[in-house]
């Protein structure tokens, strides 16, 4: 799978400078806040797996439907970056996406400053 060829759906939860970082890019990113707002968490899990779109969040209530209650994903992107150094949350989404793309999907990735674990879900 090429990289560009990933879909995203930004949860509301997501500061929109990541929306606008990967867009930049030619990444398609659907915005809860911009179609679907007020959808549920497990709405929102639900849109990503019927349109194909990795999810990216900045809440953790996620990893409790994935691994707690075994929904199904196309893959999750959790942001955990304190306001100290969110300037660099859009270049570091970026840089993951561009060198992880592929490995993102059907995943649970937690990016942080200086690092990511990514967690196959199979």
């Amino acid at each position: 799978m090429n990289e560009k060829d990933i879909q995203f759906l930004a949860d509301e939860s997501c500061d929109f400078t990541v929306v606008r970082a990967l867009r930049a890019l030619g990444y398609d990113v659907a915005s809860v806040a911009e179609s679907f707002a007020s959808a549920s968490d497990l709405q929102v899990l639900k849109i990503a797996v019927e349109e194909k779109r990795l999810l990216i969040t900045e809440d953790k209530d996620f990893g409790e439907w994935i691994f707690a209650h075994g929904e199904a994903m196309s893959g999750v992107l959790l942001i955990r970056f304190p306001a100290n150094i969110r300037s660099d949350l859009g270049q570091a989404v970026s840089v993951l996406v561009a060198t992880h793309g592929s490995d993102l999907v059907k995943s649970f990735t937690v990016l942080e400053p200086g690092r990511a674990r990514i967690r196959k879900i199979q």
